[in-house]
């Protein structure tokens, strides 16, 4: 079965005969696919009143199951502190969050969900998890599972370097 990779790897091998395209072909997929996962992940959330970064920030605390520094935060959802500042600002006007001074340390503060906050993550995250579910139907278990182990390599790889 093609898939519209195929066409421009067509295209390069036409011109290109010399060329290895299969790495190609991979990254040029996993892009892609970033694309079409980020339309219907997104999809999903805005139909809840958020955008995806805000289920992040708010899942990263919920499943920490304790307040987060900022520091801390941004490691676990791979922003620059400066957009998570303005994250954090932004989930705070709604309710979601506060930020409260770390006892015994005036110039440092944790993040911590509020009770709307934790609400809102416990509501959407068992339909996000359909969704996930819903996107990989066509996948066996199996395929899946072996899925999963190939990505693990690549994240492994690429975040090793950098």
């Amino acid at each position: 079965m093609r898939d519209s990779v195929d066409d421009f790897l067509d295209q390069w091998a036409a011109l290109r005969s010399d060329l290895d395209l299969e790495a190609m072909g991979a990254v040029g997929r996993l892009l892609r696919l970033h694309r079409l996962l980020d339309r219907e992940v997104g999809g999903y959330f805005a139909g809840h009143g958020m955008e995806r970064w805000e289920f992040d920030v708010l899942a990263t605390l919920r499943r920490s199951d304790r307040p987060l520094t900022p520091k801390e935060l941004a490691a676990n959802v791979m922003v620059s502190s400066a957009a998570l500042t303005n994250r954090i600002d932004r989930l705070a006007a709604r309710g979601l969050v506060v930020r409260e001074a770390v006892p015994g340390d005036r110039r440092s503060l944790y993040v911590t969900l509020t009770d709307a906050g934790r609400a809102l993550v416990d509501s959407t995250v068992e339909g996000h998890v359909r969704n996930e579910r819903r996107i990989l139907a066509n996948l066996s278990a199996q395929d899946c599972e072996e899925l999963n182990r190939l990505l693990r390599t690549l994240v492994n790889t690429l975040e090793k370097d950098s």
